[in-house]
């Protein structure tokens, strides 16, 4: 994976390190299903509203389990829910700070792009290995 961190993500964590504010992580993040996947400085192309809005997951050690090895993975399963929209592609996953609009925070594309028909459910496994900065 080329990148995972958007640009706000880095000068907040750079501004923590280094003598500016102290970044707060958010009490929750939300993750939204993309057809097109952003890139470190924002875009992409969102597809929440096929599946009822982004999927909440609270920033807590059981959602998320100590890093290994540059790598984070879910602690319990990411469920968007059943598509009520067309057939889409999913080629990747966004985090963002906000249920709607907000910061991107991380994102990632899929190894193999996702098609899930209407009705299909979305969902990232447990240890999903959504982000790994050791590649």
């Amino acid at each position: 994976m080329a990148d995972c961190y958007s640009n706000y993500l880095r000068d907040k964590i750079n501004d923590h390190l280094h003598g500016g504010p102290d970044f707060v992580r958010p009490a929750t993040t939300y993750f939204a299903p993309m057809t097109v996947v952003p890139i470190a400085s924002g875009g992409g192309t969102e597809v929440s509203s096929n599946f009822g809005g982004r999927a909440s997951v609270t920033n807590n050690v059981g959602n998320w389990p100590a890093s290994s090895g540059q790598s984070k993975t879910n602690g319990a399963a990411i469920n968007f829910g059943n598509n009520t929209g067309g057939t889409v592609i999913i080629a990747g996953i966004a985090e963002y700070d906000a249920s709607s609009g907000g910061n991107l925070l991380t994102f990632a594309a899929l190894s193999t792009p996702l098609t899930v028909n209407n009705g299909g459910p979305l969902s990232i496994p447990v240890s999903g290995a959504l982000y790994n900065w050791a590649t």
